[in-house]
């Protein structure tokens, strides 16, 4: 029998908050691996977030 799956919910993000985690890494030479541990977010978002400014 398989235990119960909960469906994880997504986290959203204000295009503000965005900006301001992007600007960690563009603006403030922080790595996107530093800049998403300081968030407590993940990498993956943050440098798409990085690409798309």
């Amino acid at each position: 029998m398989r235990g119960s799956m909960t469906k994880r919910q997504r986290r959203t993000f204000s295009s503000e908050f965005k900006v301001d985690a992007a600007s960690l890494v563009l603006d403030q030479g922080n790595s996107i691996a530093e800049a998403a541990r300081s968030l407590d977010g993940g990498d993956t978002a943050l440098r798409r977030w990085v690409d798309q400014l």
